[in-house]
């Protein structure tokens, strides 16, 4: 139909078809290869803030809710709240209903425990089998050990927390030594040694960031120290503290004040370590004793307490 020419032409009108099928691929080809990168970062950041924002009204409605009832939930005397919010804080708690959560587990636990030691007493025991002292004791045990067992657990989170801080001070104290001798200022040094120790001490790198948090804020620095010594609850944060407002007082060198300090935390661990390995002899003699004396005793006494009942049997 086309002569000579016939396969030249169909062969140029096929290679259009594929020119065509492709174009719009080399079109979207054009475009910058981190802009998928940017897109699925902007929905993960969209999405967190998604979550963000419902777990903030959920914890919203859920202080509503607390603060209907903070009358039950909350200590009238202000000395008592605020020593409350102290050790929520010293146990890591820092949300503003912990205080009305703690108490609400008190009580919510107290009654399931409660309840629990009614029903034992009177469906699986029965009371004709008890005595009254007996029924009070079931009942008001299991009541007793639902409301204590949030204060023991406080008291446990409180004191796991501060044997963290202690383990993990010296080695924070070396790192922010590091960092102002690299020229970094001290709210710098702070943050990075919060960075640092997120991995191994999490309740240190906290209060570390909170105190470098409320520097940018504008929060005075004396008053800052000071906050982050009570929320720790340990000795050695807090004459650390009490070394780093002396300093700045006096306008001697935060370095120096923080080489010498960091060389007694660094002797005072190897003193601790040394402590707990003279305990060890000790502890070691009373198991042993306990553990290889009776069956000493019994390979001794043994054979003489078979003879002697079998002569009583004759």
């Amino acid at each position: 139909m086309f002569g000579p020419l016939g396969p030249a032409i169909a062969l140029g009108a096929v290679g259009l078809l594929f020119v065509l099928g492709t174009l719009p691929f080399l079109l979207g080809a054009k475009k910058d290869p981190m802009d998928k990168l940017k897109e699925e970062a902007a929905g993960t950041r969209r999405r967190a803030a998604e979550g963000a924002g419902q777990a903030d009204l959920r914890q919203r409605a859920r202080a509503e809710r607390l603060k209907k009832y903070a009358t039950f939930l909350e200590p009238q005397d202000e000395q008592e709240l605020s020593d409350m919010r102290l050790r929520m804080l010293q146990a890591g708690y820092r949300t503003r209903e912990a205080v009305r959560i703690f108490h609400f587990a008190q009580m919510a636990l107290g009654l399931v425990g409660l309840g629990i030691g009614l029903f034992y007493a009177l469906a699986v025991v029965g009371t004709d089998n008890l005595s009254t002292q007996q029924q009070v004791g079931f009942i008001l045990g299991p009541g007793a050990a639902g409301y204590f067992l949030p204060k023991y657990w406080i008291s446990r989170r409180i004191q796991e927390r501060q044997e963290e801080i202690t383990q993990s001070f010296p080695d924070a104290l070396d790192m922010l030594l590091v960092c102002v001798e690299a020229g970094q200022s001290l709210n710098q040094a702070i943050l990075r040694v919060a960075t640092e120790l997120r991995a191994s001490a999490p309740s240190l790198a906290d209060e570390l960031e909170i105190v470098s948090h409320e520097m940018k804020a504008g929060k005075d620095k004396t008053a800052v120290l000071n906050d982050m010594a009570e929320r720790c609850g340990v000795q050695d944060v807090s004459s650390f503290v009490t070394v780093l407002i002396q300093s700045q007082t006096f306008g001697t060198s935060i370095a120096e004040a923080l080489r010498v300090y960091a060389g007694e935390m660094r002797d005072k661990r190897v003193m601790r370590a040394e402590e707990a390995a003279n305990k060890l002899p000790t502890k070691m003699t009373l198991t042993t004793m306990m553990l290889t004396v009776p069956p000493l005793l019994l390979i001794l006494l043994g054979p003489s307490l078979v003879d002697i009942a079998k002569l009583g049997e004759m």
